[in-house]
């Protein structure tokens, strides 16, 4: 009986050991990407674009994080915090911090060529340069006497500070964000009050409004700019399928154009991953050319 208890126990033994090395469920990879995005049109589009892509066709978790100012979404890719950022500008904009974590950080592609930045004014307004603002500053009243601005870690911001200097102008930069300001133009363009407010291009504003760029004699905003995919360093090696999606990822103006608007037609309360598959579906030829 003693003989019998001991193969009995030695067997229960064996069981368990079995059981314990030998998972109970199917292995899962745990393939997360964290994209992070500032509240920027395009920035925000693109983004949930990328995101739905990511989880539809490759099957990865992404994990969206929205962050408040550039610099930190720059020293969270540099951390490895952020895998990957779509709306870094160069070569102005964003240079300090491409600069700053050049070493921690990545290029994978140019999503898009021919962006710009600069001062924008209603097409209603008579003056075409940046350095005529001075003569006419008397007809920049109340919320609009200064420069209305974003947010102070944006590339823009500083540039317009440099811009403030470089024409001694009499104006002074608001510091807000995107959508402050575009509610600011918003108000004086229905009263075709004067406002000059910090743009860039695309932007769907340039459709819903009638703008214009101030001419830069100058060249403080620089010509043309590219809008760029990085990561943080190692991503291209650690995922070189994705890496590869997105060194693919390119847009035109009309299609950048096409869904800033419509994300912006949806409004920022709506399940904006399923304002991004309907585009996916309405450009499906397009996206099939980053996926090949």
């Amino acid at each position: 009986m003693k003989k019998v208890l001991i193969i009995l126990l030695s067997i229960i033994v064996s069981v368990a050991a079995f059981t314990a090395c030998t998972p109970t469920d199917k292995p899962t990879d745990n393939k997360t990407i964290t994209l992070s995005y500032v509240d920027w049109a395009e920035g925000v589009a693109m983004t949930h674009l990328a995101a739905v892509i990511l989880e539809d066709k490759f099957d990865y978790d992404v994990k969206l994080n929205y962050v408040q100012d550039v610099g930190l979404v720059f020293s969270s890719l540099a951390s490895g915090d952020t895998d990957v950022f779509l709306d870094t500008w160069l070569p102005i904009t964003h240079a300090d911090y491409i600069e700053s974590h050049g070493k921690d950080i990545e290029q994978l592609g140019v999503i898009f060529d021919t962006a710009k930045i600069g001062l924008v004014v209603p097409a209603y307004m008579d003056i075409d340069s940046i350095d005529e603002l001075n003569a006419n500053v008397d007809k920049f009243t109340g919320d609009y006497s200064k420069i209305i601005g974003i947010g102070s870690g944006a590339g823009i911001h500083s540039a317009t500070e440099s811009a403030i200097t470089q024409y001694d102008l009499d104006f002074e930069q608001a510091t807000s964000s995107e959508a402050a300001m575009i509610a600011v133009l918003d108000t004086a363009y229905r009263n075709e009050s004067w406002v000059v407010i910090t743009g860039w291009s695309p932007h769907w504003k340039f459709a819903s409004y009638d703008l214009k760029f101030l001419d830069d004699p100058e060249g403080v905003y620089g010509a043309e700019e590219t809008i760029e995919a990085y990561s943080r360093a190692g991503f291209a090696t650690d995922e070189p399928e994705i890496a590869e999606f997105f060194s693919n990822f390119a847009l035109t103006n009309e299609q950048l154009s096409d869904i800033m608007i419509i994300f912006e037609e949806a409004g920022s309360n709506t399940d904006q991953k399923a304002v991004a598959r309907q585009w996916w579906a309405d450009n499906k030829d397009l996206v099939d050319s980053w996926l090949s």
